[in-house]
């Protein structure tokens, strides 16, 4: 983990982290030929009327649109993946990296590791941009451990941009994303304290803190950071558990000097369940 302070180092185990969540936001696709015209929020509104344009553009979406996100979430439900990716135009460009092929690779690895996801995509708001509609989605995925311990439990939340021409998404972009994974009949409930955004070269602190008594029970835990790339979504992270001598992982951390997306986790283990959350932190230039 290059880009921690390490507080505390001890007895130490090994697990996987994994970036299939984030392929999560596949679950929009767009078709047919209309195009209606709306107007754009001005430059100069204040911050609560642009909320409320927001909100209005939203509510007076076409129906064919809603009607094509209900159907898409249900092809993603089925399983489908001929159906969803034939929403993807076969020039599709994502902002991590990923084509059209390795989309749809990985979301069919994706559906054989956790085959009891369930997607529900809400629209928070479209506009035109010439032959194009912009549209930004928040995607809430949900699944559910088995008692076997042998199947993750997720929950994850998803804010997407898609642009889409001719009734094909073209490009997709995340603007936020958080994951959590669990599994066992107990897991730790964590908190998180991380910033929204970084600064290139920026200096941070990143808490992942038990709510809850431990009791007697001891705790290991971990503390990644990585760049967002297309190889990590197919090749999970190993990761290094130590043993805590608080509730909780304390780090200090340091932005890349680059501008770019990292993914910031928390890995933390008892004895009868494991927690591990995921947030995307945007790192801008100074």
């Amino acid at each position: 983990m290059p880009n921690f302070n390490t507080l505390r180092a001890a007895r130490k185990s090994r697990v996987t982290s994994s970036r299939w969540a984030i392929l999560f936001i596949l679950t929009l696709g767009l078709s047919s030929s209309w195009m209606p015209a709306e107007a754009n929020v001005p430059q100069n509104a204040s911050a609560k009327l642009r909320i409320l344009l927001t909100q209005s553009r939203s509510r007076n979406a076409p129906p064919q649109l809603r009607t094509l996100l209900t159907q898409i979430d249900a092809a993603a439900n089925r399983r489908n993946i001929k159906g969803v990716m034939n929403f993807y135009s076969p020039s599709f460009v994502h902002g991590d990296g990923l084509n059209r092929s390795s989309m749809e690779q990985a979301l069919t690895s994706l559906w054989k590791r956790y085959p009891g996801l369930t997607y529900n995509t809400k629209l928070q708001s479209w506009r035109t941009q010439g032959n194009s509609i912009i549209a930004d989605t928040v995607t809430n995925i949900v699944g559910l451990p088995s008692a076997s311990n042998q199947k993750l439990g997720m929950n994850a939340t998803i804010k997407s941009r898609q642009r889409i021409v001719n009734g094909k998404i073209v490009r997709q972009d995340i603007l936020s994303e958080k994951t959590q994974l669990t599994s066992g009949v107990n897991p730790p409930k964590v908190d998180i304290n991380l910033p929204d955004k970084l600064k290139a070269g920026q200096r941070y602190y990143f808490d992942a803190i038990v709510n809850e008594p431990l009791g007697d029970s001891f705790l290991l835990g971990a503390a990644l950071d990585e760049p967002v790339q297309p190889g990590k979504y197919l090749k999970p992270t190993p990761v290094n558990l130590e043993l805590l001598s608080a509730g909780g992982i304390f780090k200090v951390g340091r932005a890349p000097t680059t501008p770019g997306n990292q993914w910031i986790s928390a890995v933390l283990v008892r004895g009868n369940g494991m927690t591990m959350i995921t947030q995307r932190v945007p790192v801008v230039g100074r």
